[in-house]
């Protein structure tokens, strides 16, 4: 793990939520609305995960995560200043190019099976599934909302590096290897991206 880093990925405040737990290891990634002509990519290995609550949808969540929709946004930063308290190294990155194999992945992350399929189909068939083990950092790193930061993209440039020392997986070995285990098996036809 990188002592310092300045990149960040943006994500719904309730999936960073799930991820921090240990409750999901995968994010399912298309890119945002400013990356349509290149579309996402995984442009760094590891970075803070930054929480966002834009476009946040209950619809979107399956049924047993919509409760924590509201605690996540309880406990969000104020307006003025983005909260990270996880980061994350990208353990394997696969390209879905086949609905039919989404639908293994059930059960494994926090969304509807229709927001999967949207997500599929927006722009041009395909989605990203990262793999990641997470690491909650020893305290929030507390640092300015800057307009910067704003937009509908997935990857934000830090004004500065921060410290990622001290940071633990929140999912030991044998707990994050059981389910990373059972992504590779949803997805065995799949190779992991380079």
């Amino acid at each position: 793990m990188l002592e310092k880093n300045r990149y960040a990925l943006k994500e719904w405040a309730v999936v960073l939520w799930r991820l921090g737990k240990g409750d999901q290891v995968i994010l399912p990634r298309k890119g945002g609305i400013l990356e349509q002509k290149r579309g996402f990519s995984v442009e760094h290995r590891e970075f803070f995960l930054f929480p966002t609550y834009v476009h946040e949808s209950e619809e979107e969540l399956i049924p047993p995560i919509r409760n924590e929709l509201a605690q996540a946004v309880r406990g969000s930063s104020p307006p003025d200043e983005v909260w990270l308290d996880y980061y994350a190294t990208v353990e394997e990155a696969f390209w879905i190019g086949e609905l039919s194999l989404l639908k293994k992945l059930d059960g494994l992350h926090a969304l509807t099976w229709s927001a999967m399929e949207d997500r599929f189909h927006y722009r041009r068939p395909g989605l990203h599934v990262l793999a990641l083990r997470v690491f909650r950092l020893p305290a929030t790193l507390k640092i300015p909302n800057t307009p910067r930061y704003n937009g509908c993209v997935s990857w934000v440039e830090l004004d500065a590096e921060l410290p990622t020392g001290g940071a633990t997986p929140v999912l030991g070995d044998h707990a994050f290897a059981v389910k990373l285990g059972a992504v590779r098996a949803a997805l065995a036809p799949v190779p992991a991206s380079p």
